[in-house]
């Protein structure tokens, strides 16, 4: 069974929204559940992901918002943090990791942390019980692969293209997942691109996909009342997973 990790932004458009969204996806195929946190500048993410960002911090988001939604979901779903590194350094990494730990979050998706910068950061990653998401895109050499992917934890997060989150953009992804999946024994998750169009082609010799921008394309559309959101979403989800293991 092939795995659907969905991407939401925490606390948009409010914080028992996503808490009630979360919960839905978990019951209609989302196998783990991505909570963004809003930055000001999130450079790996398209427009419609920096929107909902800009949005979010716009109503007041607060990073203690993340919490107490992870406190309501992370018990019930798989549960993973996905922001960039200021987010979480300025809550202080020592003190963060215990805390996610405590409330059932599994780990972290940084994306402008490098390789060599997050190995500092090992060791309390571990003590928590934290992965911290390798990344690996298509224009690494086999040899910088073999690197990020040596100590890999729940899943290499494959970057299906070089750009943004969003894009439909295609690419023969083959010849780099052989040389993943030769490298390392953890799954491998196609990120970027992936919507109800493109998940099956994606998913193509991975273990699951991640899909962002096409949910949020759905909490974006002002004219739909919150359930409508949630119905839409749960019904996305379900489609997803269907077309990932047909």
């Amino acid at each position: 069974m092939k795995n659907l990790v969905a991407y939401i932004t925490s606390g948009y458009p409010e914080k028992s929204f996503s808490i009630d969204l979360a919960l839905a996806l978990g019951e209609n195929g989302v196998d783990t559940l991505e909570f963004g946190v809003p930055f000001s500048d999130p450079v790996a993410d398209g427009p419609l992901i920096e929107k909902a960002n800009h949005k979010a911090l716009e109503l007041g988001f607060k990073f203690t918002d993340l919490i107490d939604i992870s406190k309501e979901v992370a018990p019930h779903v798989d549960t993973l943090w996905m922001g960039y590194f200021n987010s979480f350094y300025q809550q202080n990494m020592q003190e963060l990791l215990p805390l996610a730990n405590s409330i059932s979050v599994n780990g972290l998706i940084i994306p402008d942390l490098p390789h060599e910068e997050a190995l500092l950061y090992k060791n309390i990653f571990s003590q928590n019980n934290l992965a911290n998401i390798s990344f690996v895109a298509p224009t690494d050499t086999k040899k910088r692969i073999a690197e990020v992917v040596s100590n890999a934890q729940k899943f290499i997060y494959m970057v299906a293209y070089t750009g943004i989150t969003g894009s439909g953009k295609a690419e023969d992804l083959q010849p780099f997942l052989s040389d993943i999946k030769e490298l390392s024994n953890t799954p491998v998750y196609v990120g970027f691109g992936v919507n109800a169009k493109t998940a099956k082609d994606k998913v193509k010799g991975a273990d699951g996909v991640i899909v962002g921008s096409a949910f949020i394309e759905i909490l974006l559309k002002d004219e739909l009342s919150y359930s409508q959101k949630i119905i839409q979403c749960s019904e996305l989800s379900k489609i997803i997973k269907e077309e990932i293991n047909s």
